[in-house]
């Protein structure tokens, strides 16, 4: 047989397959009525609370974008309805202070599943604190990827989207300084 003619029947497929996918994509997305109410209500899980203990910050100071500093990720324990372990020290969370104030924090850390598992987490949240007289509260919310091992008990947490919660909680004397980062699977 000719490679030719097996190239040209493979384009014309791969053309035919695109040509449905985009039509089947259109036509769920053509509906106003879909396309209103689809995202409307989302729905989370609890895949678990992580306590991060946090080390002194380092204030890099002031750039082009507004102010950098820098607090260390030293541990911590986290836990969920079917997960649980340890926050591996050597993590950072870089933050920017924007020139509007909002704060841009980008944490990148490891945590250990109690069966011996790592995960990389990288979590992108954003901060902002109400100026007098604005409406609304503080608010903190983050975007969190998660990286399992490929054929591990986890691998269904590399197949979905995170949200996240950030609790800055009242230390009692003595206590090292930790955050509490909650966790949710978009369903």
């Amino acid at each position: 047989m000719n490679f030719n003619f097996y190239k040209n029947a493979l384009g014309t497929v791969t053309l035919a397959l695109l040509l449905v996918i985009a039509v089947h994509g259109f036509s769920q997305n053509s509906n106003p009525e879909n396309s209103e109410d689809i995202y409307r209500d989302f729905k989370t899980e609890l895949m678990w609370k992580a306590n991060v203990k946090i080390g002194t910050m380092i204030n890099v100071g002031k750039s082009k974008r507004g102010t950098r500093r820098v607090i260390p990720i030293t541990g911590g324990t986290f836990s969920g309805p079917k997960i649980k372990g340890e926050v591996l020290p050597g993590g950072e969370d870089w933050q920017l202070v924007r020139p509007d104030g909002d704060t841009e924090l980008y944490a990148r850390y490891l945590m250990k599943t109690d069966d011996g598992t790592v995960l990389q987490i990288l979590n992108k949240a954003l901060m902002h604190a109400p100026a007098q007289g604005e409406e609304g509260g503080f608010y903190v919310k983050s975007v969190i990827d998660i990286e399992a091992p490929i054929e591990s008990s986890y691998e269904y947490l590399n197949h979905a989207i995170f949200l996240g919660t950030l609790e800055m909680p009242q230390l009692k004397p003595n206590e090292a300084p930790y955050v509490i980062i909650g966790v949710y699977k978009v369903l």
